[in-house]
């Protein structure tokens, strides 16, 4: 009975869909807001690096996961929200590693799961329902 539940494809389809689709929502926020962009930028500076690297968010955050959402190049596309995933916690939420939420949750649930999500994708790849598989 369970067997009728083994499918990959649909599996990393949905995986695909999910990871994409809400990184999605968080590039396509800014690029409505380019104040965020500035805002990214002013913090790599307290780096000492240059603030045009906030663009790199664009990247991570609508091109990766379009590319992820259509299966074309997924496991790039899930590298580079992972990486997106790490670079925003390094630039914003190293404080937060050792907090719980209101809810008694992992503060930084959101962001984890966004990274391991990103992760497996690399791993697992596009499977058969994609632009091009692989």
């Amino acid at each position: 009975m369970l067997k009728a539940l083994h499918n990959d494809a649909l599996g990393k389809l949905i995986l695909r869909l999910a990871v994409g689709g809400l990184m999605l929502f968080h590039g396509v926020a800014k690029l409505l807001n380019p104040g965020s962009l500035d805002w990214i930028g002013g913090l790599l500076q307290g780096y000492g690096l240059p603030s045009f690297l906030a663009y790199g968010v664009l990247v991570g955050e609508v091109l990766a996961p379009v590319m992820a959402i259509v299966g074309w190049q997924t496991r790039i596309a899930g590298l580079l929200m992972a990486g997106n995933m790490l670079v925003a916690f390094l630039l914003v939420h190293t404080g937060e590693v050792f907090m719980l939420n209101d809810n008694g949750g992992w503060q930084l649930e959101l962001q984890g799961m966004f990274f391991l999500s990103a992760l497996a994708l690399v791993f697992l790849g596009s499977g058969r329902m994609a632009v091009r598989p692989n």
